[in-house]
């Protein structure tokens, strides 16, 4: 069967945020094209196997180029909309952080704590990696809140970092409550590919922009403590000064892991973790999330809806073949 691909070239439409003004962004554009990789010396061939017949890929001329060198030596799995689907989670802890504390901006005409809407959390999430950041960046956008913390909006940048620092412990411990309540699950594929990946002795890591403490129990109660003690490498958002889309988590994995950029697969869902991973110099496949799949993908050398049908092989022979250019 041929390979189903799809090019994905587009914008973020940012819809206007809960009592704001709308945020600039234009709209998307999704048309089709087959996945076809550069073999030999120019010379053109269309790939079709298992993983193309599987996935939706895409691949730009400019930013793909043929390697027989490459051999996956590990793997490694962002953990929010990887390993699972986490959006709507983080959303629902940071509007009761919100409610706890009464936050109320400014800018908004409304009577009731600050809540971001789903539509809007998708979009935020999609543009900036961290829970801080977001906050950060929402506060400087739209005016910094009075709350129970400060009755008054903190101006000086001792009191803002102190607000923040206590909303986000607030909605990092909200959030551990849902994910210990026992309706989480992780997405489909993802225990199996980890398996695959350790019984071929391959090195297996785990690399999230979230706070460690939250990234730590949601793997502990996802893929288990077994797996978990059995990464090679486990990184979270504290670990490192900037967050994605900077490459340093990767750059920091890839010295702990003591392999070469190139032999190194990323597992992303976004296009902030996809700039990571190829800003690090790694190959990435995207598993697209409902709030992520019209994001701009070129540079990723498969998209996958999921890693049900994804097999270790199909993702050595994506390496083996597809590595970014120099």
């Amino acid at each position: 069967m041929a390979g189903c691909c799809w090019m994905v070239s587009q914008h973020l439409l940012l819809s206007t945020p809960p009592n704001h003004v709308p945020l600039n962004f234009s709209s998307a554009l999704i048309s089709s094209t087959p996945l076809s990789f550069s073999l030999g010396s120019g010379s053109r061939s269309r790939v079709r196997g298992r993983a193309s017949a599987r996935a939706r890929a895409t691949r730009t001329s400019n930013a793909l180029s043929v390697s027989a060198s490459s051999t996956l030596q590990a793997l490694i799995f962002d953990c929010d909309g990887v390993i699972l689907e986490s959006e709507d989670l983080h959303r629902r802890a940071y509007n009761d952080a919100f409610s706890h504390f009464n936050v109320r901006c400014p800018s908004s005409p409304s009577q009731h704590p600050l809540n971001w809407d789903s539509h809007f959390y998708d979009q935020l999430q999609n543009r900036i990696g961290g829970g801080k950041p977001k906050m950060r960046w929402y506060f400087k956008e739209y005016g910094w809140p009075s709350s129970t913390v400060f009755d008054t909006p903190p101006e000086d940048d001792g009191d803002r970092a102190k607000l923040i620092d206590i909303l986000q412990d607030w909605k990092t411990e909200r959030y551990k409550e849902i994910i210990k309540s026992g309706t989480v699950e992780p997405r489909p594929g993802v225990l199996r590919l980890m398996e695959e990946t350790k019984a071929a002795g391959i090195k297996l890591a785990v690399c999230s922009a979230a706070t460690k403490s939250s990234v730590i129990l949601c793997l502990e109660n996802l893929i288990g403590i077994e797996r978990f003690q059995g990464l090679d490498c486990f990184l979270a958002g504290d670990d490192v000064k900037e967050k994605k889309p900077d490459p340093s988590i990767y750059q920091t994995a890839v010295k702990r892991l003591g392999v070469s950029e190139k032999d190194c697969l990323v597992v992303e869902d976004s296009v902030i973790g996809l700039q990571a991973a190829t800003g690090a110099g790694m190959s990435c496949v995207i598993t697209y999330t409902s709030s992520t799949a019209d994001q701009d993908f070129k540079d990723a050398i498969a998209i996958y809806p999921d890693l049900s049908n994804v097999r270790l092989k199909d993702l050595e022979l994506l390496l083996q073949n597809v590595v970014p250019a120099k």
